[in-house]
């Protein structure tokens, strides 16, 4: 499988730099995001502003609320921002959406070029009779056509879909072991005081909708596991699953991946280029070959856990981050929020993942 080719943004040299500060941008963020202290300018717009009280007055819009890459090629890795702008982002899956555009200058073979690399299909075999036989697996594949990818069209659910939910619900928290380990890790720490609690929190967390454009078109598992359109490019999709159904059918034609690792056997983590029945999707990370409750109950177990953060995971001696977001514009039950996003990426690197505060399974 062929590596994608990848071309970081261009900075601007200290020479040029300083032909071009003047009283606005010594009184910005716009392209200092994540970078050190600086005494040259009048404010900062780095995380530690916040506890000093110096950050300058655009610091929360363009560092911590923006989406657009505009003005913020190159800048350094800011674990607040909710996108990033650097070299690095396709391969941890987490640049803004308009990375590319502003940063990429649409040379050819960079990440958002859309050239199709691998003449074959991403899986070329799989033991499909058997493996999607099993109870969890089938409950998953049952789900996946119950949505309207396009956002802005409205999700209705039948009673059968609805059914659907429970049935794989039940299969994954009941009947599977890591299942059985997620309730009961969970309620050691207080989080819930039944399953039947559990389960009904994790219907709301995952089904629950919420509108991305203007009716109620999405929800997390439609976002992470089914895949979803907006604005004519794919958003999401994170189920291996999905894409060998998919594939299979003659709807998904891969084309490269940025990273592979951190394991050298099943199941693996790869970030995939893809174009899904005619839209592309630049950069989307997977777990290949894992479980349907495997995948379920890390990003249930990251989401609860560390809800809009990076989740560092100790799985068989190898580091797996899970990023999981919030859905912040409306809620459920009492102020709990719907799960946005979320994806697996591999560590920047052990000394920065050492720093952190791992949950070991």
């Amino acid at each position: 499988m062929d590596l994608f080719r990848r071309f970081s943004c261009s900075s601007h040299s200290g020479v040029a730099l300083s032909t071009q500060r003047n009283s606005n941008t010594l009184n910005s963020c716009r392209g200092r995001c994540g970078y050190g202290t600086d005494s040259y300018y009048n404010c900062q717009c780095n995380s530690a502003c916040e506890r000093y009280g110096d950050c300058c007055s655009d610091y929360q819009a363009i560092c911590k609320g923006s989406l657009s890459c505009k003005g913020r090629c190159g800048e350094q890795y800011n674990s607040y921002n909710k996108c990033h702008c650097n070299s690095k982002c396709s391969q941890y899956s987490n640049c803004c959406t308009d990375y590319n555009d502003h940063c990429g200058g649409g040379s050819p073979g960079a990440t958002g070029s859309q050239k199709d690399l691998s003449s074959q299909p991403l899986i070329s075999y799989l033991d499909e009779a058997s493996l999607f036989s099993k109870p969890t697996f089938a409950a998953f594949i049952a789900l996946l056509n119950n949505y309207q990818r396009h956002t802005g069209q409205a999700e209705r659910f039948s009673s059968a879909q609805l059914a659907e939910q429970d049935t794989f619900l039940r299969e994954v928290v009941s009947n599977t072991e890591i299942g059985r380990e997620l309730f009961i890790f969970l309620l050691s720490k207080g989080r819930y005081s039944t399953e039947a609690e559990f389960i009904y929190d994790l219907k709301m967390m995952w089904f629950g909708l919420y509108s991305r454009s203007g009716v109620k078109d999405s929800s997390g598992f439609e976002h992470i596991f089914a895949g979803e359109v907006k604005n004519g490019k794919v958003s999401g999709f994170h189920s291996w699953i999905q894409f060998y159904q998919l594939e299979k059918n003659g709807l998904m034609n891969y084309y490269s991946h940025s990273f592979d690792g951190p394991w050298t056997t099943y199941p693996d983590v790869l970030g995939m280029q893809f174009k899904w029945d005619g839209y592309f999707k630049q950069v989307g990370s997977a777990i290949i070959g894992s479980s349907p409750e495997f995948d379920f109950a890390l990003y249930s177990l990251c989401y609860i856990a560390r809800p809009g953060k990076q989740c560092y995971l100790s799985l068989g001696g190898k580091t797996l981050v899970i990023q999981t977001y919030t859905w912040d514009n409306s809620y459920y039950g009492d102020g709990k929020k719907f799960i946005a996003s979320g994806f697996p990426s591999t560590p920047r690197s052990f000394s920065h993942a050492s720093s952190r505060n791992f949950l070991d399974l």
